[in-house]
């Protein structure tokens, strides 16, 4: 099983495994992206996605604070994000690293270093990440509806610990936050709701 580490850095990076897929149409996109803001968000929330070259582009400009990221179609399962506008620097860092051939410790560490440094700009207050995934066969790429999607949340605060936080550093009961990272530039609170069990 994939660690959410390894996860996030998949998901700040633009991954693509897969031969170049057509994307769906801007509107899919958008919709679907939406998907994983909280509702009174999605109206004024900025979205990016793909053209058809496979290049991450703008789709739509908000107005409010949170960003939504489509979902690549060159990658396998689907998955769409949205995040405070105070994580993109971090975010985009993430894909430009990928793109140029780096794997997930490099990225993790230069992000560390340049964090550290200051020229990586991080959130200077807590700011979540909303991500909400489902398999392929659940999803209409040509109007972007999705069945049966999966939504988890993130809040990322730099150089958080344990001890400054009160959480502990795995989950001992369904849904319960905890932290990851700690201590770094990448230290966040994960929280993982149950998934619902399909009906017979």
């Amino acid at each position: 099983m994939i660690s959410f580490a390894a996860f996030a850095v998949l998901l700040s990076a633009g991954f693509s495994s897969r031969a170049q897929t057509a994307s769906p149409p801007p509107e899919a996109q958008i919709k679907a992206a939406l998907l994983a803001a909280p509702s009174e968000k999605q109206k004024d929330a900025t979205v990016l996605g793909y053209n058809q070259k496979g290049e991450l582009v703008e789709l739509r400009k908000g107005t409010n604070e949170m960003v939504c990221l489509a979902d690549d179609p060159n990658q396998k399962g689907f998955s769409v994000s949205c995040y405070h506008r105070e994580l993109d620097p971090f975010m985009a860092r993430g894909r430009e690293l990928k793109k140029a051939g780096k794997a997930s410790k490099e990225i993790f560490d230069t992000r560390e270093q340049e964090a550290k440094s200051g020229k990586l700009k991080m959130p200077k207050q807590a700011s979540t990440l909303f991500v909400y995934t489902a398999e392929d066969d659940q999803v209409n790429p040509e109007t972007g509806e999705v069945k049966d999607g999966y939504l988890r949340y993130v809040v990322y605060i730099p150089y958080a610990t344990a001890e400054s936080t009160g959480l502990p550093l795995k989950p001992e009961a369904p849904a319960m936050p905890w932290i990851m990272h700690p201590g770094t530039h990448g230290a966040h609170i994960m929280i993982s709701p149950p998934k619902e069990k399909a009906t017979e």
